[in-house]
């Protein structure tokens, strides 16, 4: 199983970002366990090539290489803080340019961050639909933080730590799974070639 592609994506439209902390140390935990490799995708930087868009095709190649990474992930962990109770627009164009069926059964993980509790709603009401759209699989905790479980944009809270284990524990038999098919696939399509 060794060779996954932990891809994380931050819909933070800021930087530095609280969000960015959680999705990176989210990723990077995610790729010890299952012996992977993190890449971090901020989409801040992205946001001038990404709104001057109306199609993929008319994308500049530096978005163009973060869609294709996200589509060739074998496990997403994305996150946006909250803005008007939702993910931020920025989150949500980046995911207008990804392929419909390009996340099929992909385990995605999911986080937020919001000023306070009272937006931890927003990944289940908000960003498990976006991704039950693209019929992706999204794990069975998600991961919200509030300004309060960060110091200097890093994860300082041992509750936040505890989520994050716990999420990430729950999510490795999917994770696993996903691999051990995508190991399975590959060698028939080996043995179908001979």
């Amino acid at each position: 199983m060794s060779g996954l592609k932990i891809v994380a994506v931050s819909g933070s439209p800021t930087a530095p970002s609280r969000t960015t902390a959680l999705v990176d140390d989210v990723a990077r935990n995610v790729a010890e366990q299952v012996d992977g490799e993190a890449r971090l995708i901020e989409l801040a930087p992205l946001l001038g090539g990404l709104g001057q868009a109306v199609w993929r095709d008319q994308l500049d190649p530096v978005v163009q290489e973060a869609l294709d990474a996200v589509e060739q992930a074998d496990v997403l962990v994305v996150g946006s803080p909250a803005y008007r109770a939702s993910y931020t627009g920025l989150f949500k164009l980046f995911f207008d340019h990804i392929g419909q069926y390009a996340l099929v059964d992909k385990p995605v993980l999911l986080t937020a961050t919001g000023g306070s509790d009272r937006h931890a709603l927003l990944v289940e009401h908000q960003m498990r639909p976006l991704f039950g759209f693209f019929q992706a699989h999204t794990l069975p905790l998600g991961i919200f933080a509030s300004e309060a479980d960060f110091e200097n944009y890093r994860v300082m809270s041992d509750d936040l730590r505890a989520r994050i284990d716990l999420s990430i524990r729950r999510a490795l038999p999917f994770i696993r799974a996903g691999a051990a098919d995508r190991d399975a696939l590959a060698g028939a399509s080996r043995a179908d070639a001979f």
